[in-house]
């Protein structure tokens, strides 16, 4: 295995061009319209208000052919925006308010900036990665930018790379492999068909439609189940804390991994890309200690052939639920394939809609989503930059690839705890791993990935007991210790509760307690250790119990304050019960005291207080 270091620059070090200038590009064509938003392009719109710029926004790079002129670079630039409404939409809006509609334009201008070198060392896609990396920094203004932020890498007056930063609003990764394919063919002088996918517009009207809207509403029950009935968080655990983690990029590239991917798939008879998400499935919720996986898996919802060439946002998370309560891997395969189907059909979904479902339930049920786990498979987009190892590796790399390599890259903040990106599966495996520094050292991120590795490699000879899965993969369950316990499907600390209670509640005093199942032992009452093999403490309910003197607190006061403190805190769940008494127990006599005070109020607190 091979390791490149922290920060290592595979372009041999910074480059300045020696001389840049902006192009203006004017554009006629089209019809010009206006109509509402679609639902996918809502839910980027939401994210690109609320997230910071890098974190929404996606970028690309277009390497260009050789012998091509900087002209036949603009002028392909110039018929993609006339042919796609999309690259011609903006956002009319007031100040303050989220756009609710969109506007397509017949004519305008948009801006290339060329940045000429007199030479280009190392790799120029690398270069121009870092180019479009740094151009999502900014945000785009929906009322009126572009929603590309184009720049050309040239050598000595001869065009390189497009590097290009991009609204998410309009467009996704799928969008950018079609304009990529398409600016490729117009270079060759090509002639392209006309576009017969949907239009943004297009999409909102059928949208609108009673079959849409009914597609919609399923989809959001679907959500509802998970988030009611599911973990809260799977990464919830000692150290995992706070809603925004800086986290460093984690690269695997691995031949290995991809013959064994092969071998699993044929052995199995599953198409590759579900033997992945079932691996990765099967570790994480190993890892956690869950029952279930819960992943969000971003899709472009592309399976309609009206859809499959849209330049448009169409990017809505599906989210996965997978019970992995069974023996073998290939048992867990099986339902994995039915799972992703169900969710996948549930990807359409009015955004605003689900964020209410997730208030309403989470409120009653007195837990907090977590987007903590993201899986992002686009390896099927061979034409992103994500996966240019399509394109050949850089100068100097072996160009069948490395067997297996972890290369360590910039840290970037994130709101969630382990986020994969799968770039291709043939002939390397290529992931980008994030994986939250606070749960995974250096050394446990690489193990998740080697163990992912040694997981296939077992799936392609065998049918791997998911019991031996520490000695399969290397990678140990989490240790939460003694006081954390399962309670409503998810893992929670009735100590870390209760201080989290007391701090929300301006240091009141607050004891929780655990309500066992009915016929077993009371949660907690048997010593730490004294559980059968392979049993784990549950409860079916928590109950806390607030001293709150003679201030005024009311169950639901109590909730709401709890709520409001829960993100960033993945081990909290919320108590069934509040019960109100007047003063704590004597600070000798703590525990089954506080049982037998007088109750001044008690109720499940969740009826939101006027």
């Amino acid at each position: 295995m091979s390791r490149r270091p922290a920060g290592a620059r595979p372009d041999g070090g910074p480059r300045r061009p020696s001389g840049t200038h902006v192009l203006t590009v004017t554009y006629a064509g089209g019809e010009e319209r206006r109509g509402p938003v679609t639902m996918g392009q809502a839910n980027m719109i939401r994210c690109m208000l609320r997230d910071e710029p890098a974190h929404i926004n996606i970028h690309d790079v277009w390497p260009v052919p050789e012998g091509t002129r900087t002209d036949a670079v603009v002028e392909a630039l110039r018929a993609l925006v006339v042919r796609h409404e999309a690259l011609r939409t903006t956002f009319p809006h007031a100040p303050g308010s989220a756009p609710h509609e969109q506007a397509v334009a017949s004519r305008g201008t948009f801006t290339v900036t060329v940045l000429d070198h007199g030479e280009l060392s190392g790799d120029p896609v690398a270069y121009a990665d870092s180019l479009a990396r740094r151009a999502r920094e900014e945000r785009f203004r929906l009322d009126r930018d572009f929603p590309l932020r184009l720049s050309l890498v040239t050598r000595a007056g001869t065009p390189v790379c497009v590097a290009m930063a991009a609204s998410h609003a309009l467009t996704d990764a799928g969008a950018l492999a079609v304009l990529k394919e398409e600016w490729l063919c117009l270079l060759a002088g090509e002639e392209l068909a006309p576009p017969t996918s949907l239009t943004p517009l297009g999409l909102a009207e059928e949208e609108a439609t009673p079959a849409g809207l009914r597609r919609s509403e399923a989809s959001l029950r679907h959500w509802e189940r998970i988030i009611r009935t599911g973990p809260q968080a799977m990464f919830a655990e000692p150290g995992a804390e706070g809603t925004e983690v800086r986290v460093p990029l984690l690269t695997l590239r691995s031949r290995r991994a991809a013959r064994a991917l092969a071998g699993a798939a044929e052995r199995t008879g599953a198409l590759p890309s579900t033997v992945l998400l079932t691996a990765w499935c099967a570790i994480v919720a190993h890892r956690t200690g869950q029952d279930a996986c819960v992943i969000a898996a971003p899709t472009s919802n592309r399976y309609h052939p009206r859809l499959a060439r849209a330049v448009n946002t169409l990017s809505q998370d599906a989210l996965l639920s997978l019970d992995v309560r069974v023996p073998s891997f290939d048992v867990l395969l099986k339902k994995a394939w039915g799972a992703a189907l169900n969710a996948y059909r549930h990807s359409r979904f009015d955004a605003l809609g689900l964020w209410e479902v997730i208030g309403r339930t989470t409120f009653e049920r007195g837990s907090r989503f977590a987007r903590d786990v993201v899986f992002n498979d686009v390896s099927t987009l061979p034409a992103t930059s994500a996966s240019r190892t399509a394109d050949g590796p850089p100068e100097g790399r072996d160009p069948y690839g490395p067997e297996l390599e972890l290369t360590w890259g910039p840290e970037q903040v994130l709101p969630t705890r382990v986020l994969v990106f799968v770039h291709a599966t043939d002939p390397l495996l290529h992931l980008a791993l994030w994986a939250d520094p606070a749960l995974f050292g250096r050394e446990e991120a690489e193990g998740l990935l080697t163990g992912l590795v040694r997981l296939l490699e077992a799936a392609a000879a065998r049918d791997v007991p998911l019991a031996s899965l520490t000695g399969v993969t290397g990678v140990r369950p989490v240790e939460r210790g003694p006081h954390w316990l399962r309670v409503d499907g998810s893992w929670t600390s009735p100590p870390l509760v209760a201080a989290t209670l007391s701090r929300a509640l301006d240091g009141l005093p607050v004891h929780v307690t655990a309500d066992a199942p009915a016929g077993s032992a009371p949660a907690g009452s048997e010593p730490p250790g004294s559980e059968p093999p392979g049993s784990e403490p549950t409860a079916s309910t928590l109950t806390a119990y607030i001293a709150a003197g003679d201030t005024p607190l009311t169950p639901a006061q109590a909730h709401t304050a709890l709520m409001d403190a829960l993100p960033g805190r993945p081990g909290v769940l919320a108590p069934s019960r509040y019960v109100i008494v007047r003063h704590p127990p004597a600070e000798a006599d703590r525990g089954d005291a506080w049982l037998h005070r007088k109750i001044l109020r008690e109720g499940t607190g969740r009826q939101r207080p006027m």
